[in-house]
């Protein structure tokens, strides 16, 4: 029987840009097309084939499963639960080893106008379970 825990973790990633927040939402809502961003979030072409949807709106989903051949399998299962242009996306998501859940997490990024530029904010809050991350 596995011992049965959680460990909860937080970070924060903060960045500037000198260019207003409609300039870095664009560069986020290109992850939109999946073309674009599964070659950005796609994994090493020595894991094989992966199956990857994404559906970027409020309630859509994303979500990516692969892994090496006769290695471990890994998922990632996403839903975009608020997304305001230029101010802010939010999701939630999990992810999965061979069928198992190892995590689920809430990811936050801000876009605050700091005059012509744009402060980032990426809040990542995490529950890992089981100890299996």
């Amino acid at each position: 029987m596995t011992d049965r825990s959680v460990t909860h973790a937080t970070f924060v990633l903060e960045r500037t840009y000198d260019v207003p927040p409609a300039r870095v939402f664009a560069a986020f809502a290109a992850f939109a097309d999946k073309s674009i961003k599964q070659r950005w979030f796609a994994a090493p072409e020595e894991m094989g084939p992966e199956q990857y949807e994404l559906d970027f709106r409020i309630g859509g989903q994303e979500s990516s499963r692969g892994g090496p051949e006769g290695g471990p399998t890994y998922a990632f299962e996403a839903r975009y639960e608020d997304i305001v242009p230029n101010e802010r996306i939010i999701t939630s998501y999990q992810m999965s080893l061979n069928g198992e859940r190892i995590s689920v997490s809430v990811a936050t990024i801000e876009l605050k106008a700091q005059g012509a530029a744009t402060r980032l904010i990426l809040t990542e809050q995490g529950a890992y379970l089981d100890g299996l991350d």
